[in-house]
């Protein structure tokens, strides 16, 4: 009973705030992009930085197509065409076809830099080519002097140690805790070059980000990891850092291909869990328990496309067992030594590595680490804790989709941060959906979080079933939106009918 009063609390505290921001004047929630009319259908645009835009920001537009008929016409590229009380047309650009997603997707990078521009409304018409079809969106920028003194305030700051370039924006989390951050990054690293037994080429790159993006982290040639007080991602910062590291660490010396179940198995295994300390095989027994087993071939020709959770476990559980079976030295000889084939993917790659070196077939192994599997004893509290485990992360990809796609891993704004810096950009990063709606869902998801380290189940399920309501009734109150239209309408005025 308790448990369905807090719900309908939770359902219908949302859905006053939503109403409340959907009929709200005030300078923020008036900033909101409000689509016009003849929006064609399968089109949408999404702007960075985040809600809501202020004169002197440097903005990216992404027009993104996701109806599957225009997925498969030749449309090339789209323009955009700024009004209002100054004028800009925007170079054309492509778009670019992302089959995972079936989508299209054009991004205006940092085109419309807005220093010069007064306060007010503007429209902005985008034109695709060869086929025509044009449409208006009108989007107000707020006065520079309406946003926060934090964010207007802050500057990229870059430290050098002996390890690391450590680079952060000033005010945030990340500069209160940089001496501690500065002392993580250098145990990190030293803690990787001993595992994998090599030396960074030079110091490693870490970005300090002020809000969530994806899972907490990201690596390329640069390591990027969130770092805030508001963490609803889950993820620990040094067990984020080290698995970045590894990766880091583990393209500098090479393979001419290392299967992404691998490398990213490799990451896990090495940072001893995914997000947190984790036994890995009696876990990857319980994913076997639970019907969560995800077969290799499935893994190891579309790994980002499986559950999440399981997909990684699955393959750091996998090196595990390896390493146990044959040493650390016999893993990574073979490792290292997977090639591109013809055809067959990376499953097939990996089958001949594996016969070359452990004299037996991908379907053998898998068979066989089955068995080792089978061979365990069952674990009811490690079965639910895996269960609950992978809800919460679900529930956490589901907020994103709906209240913060910016950082939803499939669709991650990450621009640069080299880039960023030279531009002099921060509100990309440090600017993220703030409204009442988000402070509940992501305080929700931040106290589960909690509760599942604690291994309190039962509330975890609570707290997860209000996430859940609460991103029900923000889908289903968006559908209305066009009856608060004539409430949010006088915006377009000017920024003079704003209420200050």
């Amino acid at each position: 009973m308790r448990s369905t009063i807090r719900t309908w609390w939770i359902s219908w505290v949302l859905a006053w705030l939503i109403l409340s921001a959907s009929t709200s004047l005030s300078a923020g929630l008036a900033a909101q992009r409000i689509a016009d009319i003849s929006q064609p259908a399968g089109f949408s645009i999404r702007l960075h930085p985040d809600f809501p835009q202020y004169v002197g920001d440097i903005i990216s537009l992404d027009v993104i197509s996701t109806d599957p008929e225009l997925f498969d016409q030749e449309i090339q590229e789209v323009r955009a065409q700024i009004s209002g009380a100054r004028e800009q047309e925007l170079d054309a650009v492509k778009f670019n076809r992302d089959e995972r997603n079936q989508e299209l997707r054009a991004t205006f990078q940092w085109a419309w830099d807005t220093h010069d521009y007064p306060p007010g409304s503007y429209q902005v018409t985008f034109t695709t080519s060869p086929r025509a079809v044009t449409w208006t969106e009108v989007l107000v920028l707020l006065d520079s002097q309406d946003q926060p003194a934090a964010e207007r305030n802050a500057r990229w700051v870059t430290v050098e140690t002996d390890c690391c370039e450590i680079s952060y924006i000033s005010g945030t989390a990340a500069e209160r805790d940089l001496e501690q951050l500065q002392d993580m990054a250098e145990e990190e690293t030293a803690r990787v070059s001993e595992q994998l037994g090599a030396q960074f080429k030079d110091p490693a790159k870490i970005t300090f980000l002020p809000r969530v993006l994806g899972h907490g982290g990201f690596a390329g040639d640069q390591i990027y990891v969130s770092y805030l007080d508001r963490n609803y991602a889950g993820s620990t910062t040094r067990q984020v850092l080290h698995h970045e590291l590894v990766h880091l660490l583990d393209g500098q010396l090479g393979g001419e291909l290392r299967p992404i179940f691998l490398l990213e198995g490799l990451a896990v295994y090495l940072s001893g869990g995914h997000f947190k300390p984790e036994p890995l095989i009696p876990r990857a027994r319980a994913l076997l328990d639970l019907g969560e087993y995800i077969p290799f071939q499935d893994l190891a020709n579309d790994f980002y496309d499986s559950q999440h959770e399981a997909g990684y476990l699955e393959a750091a559980s996998l090196i595990e067992y390896m390493v146990e079976r044959w040493s650390w030295d016999e893993f990574h000889a073979f490792y290292r030594d997977i090639h591109p084939v013809s055809s067959g993917g990376d499953r097939h790659a990996v089958d001949i590595a594996l016969q070359k070196h452990f004299h037996l077939s991908f379907e053998e192994l898998e068979d066989d680490f089955i068995a080792h599997l089978e061979d365990l004893p069952a674990l009811p509290e490690m079965r639910q804790d895996v269960r609950e485990t992978v809800d919460f992360y679900n529930s956490v990809r589901e907020y994103q989709k709906e209240l913060d796609p910016s950082a939803y891993f499939r669709k991650v704004w990450l621009p640069s941060g080299d880039e960023m810096r030279k531009r002099g950009i921060v509100a990309d990063y440090l600017r993220h959906p703030d409204r009442p709606e988000n402070r509940i869902l992501e305080t929700l998801l931040a106290a589960g979080d909690q509760y599942l380290r604690a291994g309190q189940y039962e509330r975890v399920e609570r707290l997860l079933e209000q996430v859940q309501h609460g991103i029900q009734v923000h889908q289903e109150l968006k559908q209305y939106a066009w009856l608060f239209q004539p409430h949010i309408n006088p915006v377009l005025n000017g920024i003079e009918a704003l209420d200050n």
